[in-house]
């Protein structure tokens, strides 16, 4: 008998949760290639033309004219045409899902496909978004718990802003949890919040009776369209893109960009000019520190992107950000000019508590930017952007008896962290790899929790150690964010 977590490793990643019901079957036939020929059409704003506009099929990209016109041949396995929606533009949305693409449908000839967009009335180089990873809803319940508690948490967020200040979001994969039918669920959330949704597929967005990759995200490409495109707002260049590879049987995939889609990429990224903030998001990591946390002797191929190299390389001109999920664990990493922001999730672990499997709040990110600035804080799900660390009291960590921890969930190595006694500076936390307590306490064991009891904790790099004297009755911790925000948790020893 293989135990839990041995099952979890072979699936490639504990990250993508297993269940034991069944997938909703989607019927596939696979279409005879389709040749569209030309493609033609024109991109306005209120009514006038709009020049230097991207417009592709997914493998070829060409740029509007003055008067807003283009031509593109398209290849025969298009399936849509769509445009790089311009800065300066209001996103078309409907219920939330970001409207900037036609399905292919002619048989034989040309087509013809126009885009009618609305320009801003606010300057939009500055704007707000934020990053929902994994809803992952399995259930008409979790449905109702993403309505009831994330949409509303985003909606009075946006409303906490000034008014028309611009957000827009990334639905950064598993938005269900193999049950197609709850993505209307999901719409209907993010319809809630106000914002418009860009989304991006995962593993449990797939067509599991798929024979090959290629077909794998006929459904989701029904419901949102194409898997990997781009889009502008202000200075920032948006980049969403495929990352989940099926191998053709039920829930087994890689980390792996596809060659159509870095063949895409490289036309996309010339028309973007060297220094500009590029912002990608995909699902699973391009890599993590998993396998060191966890002392592996490999990376799990579906845990991270086997050819990120490649994806490194063409984002070195640029001061870029890759946001992704996937993992249900908060962290970021930081190389040169690239740095990925692995987030915690909204479902918390898979809805069963309120953290997630390292103590990260159920919640999301939300990033400001400012020209090509960004700037970004975790916002858990019914509490103030305040909360920002958890401290536990002495021997809540039964590895450290003596001491007391702090879980920050969404530090990296730019923060700077102080705990004082009664008043009085003492110093700096050690970091440890380690579980958090509260995680250990609600997930640990094959009973727990009683919902999924797949659910482990897992191992974290942002959880900090101190040991306090005897004699000490009131504890602080004080942490600096890398933007010179600080965040404060106070204890009084009995």
């Amino acid at each position: 008998m293989v135990n839990r977590r041995s099952f979890l490793k072979y699936l490639g990643w504990s990250g993508a949760a297993v269940t034991t019901a069944a997938p909703v079957a989607v019927a596939h036939t696979y279409p005879a290639t389709n040749v569209p020929g030309t493609i033609t059409g024109r991109v306005l704003g209120n009514g006038k033309g709009i020049a230097n506009v991207a417009v592709t099929d997914g493998y070829s990209v060409v740029v509007t004219d003055k008067n807003g016109q283009y031509s593109l041949p398209a290849a025969a396995a298009a399936e849509f045409v769509y445009i790089s929606l311009p800065a300066g533009y209001a996103v078309p949305h409907e219920r939330g899902v970001a409207q900037f693409f036609q399905p292919i449908t002619a048989k034989n000839g040309g087509l013809t496909a126009d885009f009618k967009l609305e320009k801003l009335a606010v300057d939009d180089r500055k704007h707000q978004f934020v990053v929902w990873a994994d809803t992952q809803i399995i259930s008409k319940k979790d449905g109702e718990q993403l309505k009831a508690q994330s949409a509303p948490d985003l909606r009075d967020l946006v409303a906490s802003y000034p008014k028309d200040s611009l957000f827009h979001g990334i639905g950064c994969g598993d938005l269900v949890w193999d049950h197609f039918e709850l993505y209307a669920d999901y719409k209907e959330a993010i319809g809630m919040t106000g914002v418009p949704f860009f989304n991006v597929i995962g593993n449990h967005d797939l067509d599991l009776d798929a024979r090959s990759d290629d077909y794998s995200a006929k459904t989701f490409k029904q419901q949102f369209g194409p898997t990997y495109y781009s889009f502008n707002r202000g200075q920032v260049h948006y980049v969403m893109l495929d990352d989940v590879f099926f191998i053709g049987t039920a829930k087994k995939y890689i980390g792996y960009l596809t060659e159509n889609q870095l063949h895409w990429l490289e036309q996309d990224l010339k028309l973007v000019k060297p220094g500009t903030t590029v912002v990608v998001s995909l699902h699973i990591p391009t890599q993590t520190g998993h396998k060191r946390r966890e002392n592996l002797k490999e990376e799990e191929l579906g845990g991270s992107v086997s050819n990120r190299k490649q994806l490194y390389e063409m984002l070195k001109p640029f001061n870029a950000h890759i946001m992704s999920g996937h993992t249900h664990v908060n962290e970021k990493w930081e190389e040169g000019s690239v740095m990925e922001h692995v987030h915690g999730t909204v479902c918390g672990a898979w809805w069963t508590g309120p953290i997630c499997s390292d103590g990260t709040p159920s919640g999301y990110a939300v990033y400001e930017v400012d020209g090509g600035d960004i700037r970004w804080y975790y916002k858990s799900t019914g509490k103030p952007r305040e909360h920002q660390l958890r401290l536990y009291e002495k021997g809540r960590v039964k590895t450290a008896p003596d001491h007391m921890a702090v879980n920050v969930w969404n530090w990296d190595p730019k923060w700077k962290l102080e705990w004082l006694e009664d008043g009085v500076m003492k110093g700096t936390p050690e970091q440890r790899v380690a579980h958090d307590p509260w995680a250990v306490e609600l997930y640990a064991g094959p009973d727990l929790p009683k919902k999924h009891k797949f659910v482990d904790p897992t191992m974290t790099d942002h959880l900090f150690f101190f040991q306090p004297s005897v004699s000490a009755k009131k504890i602080t911790v004080r942490a600096t964010d890398r933007f010179g925000g600080v965040y404060t948790e106070t204890m009084t020893l009995a």
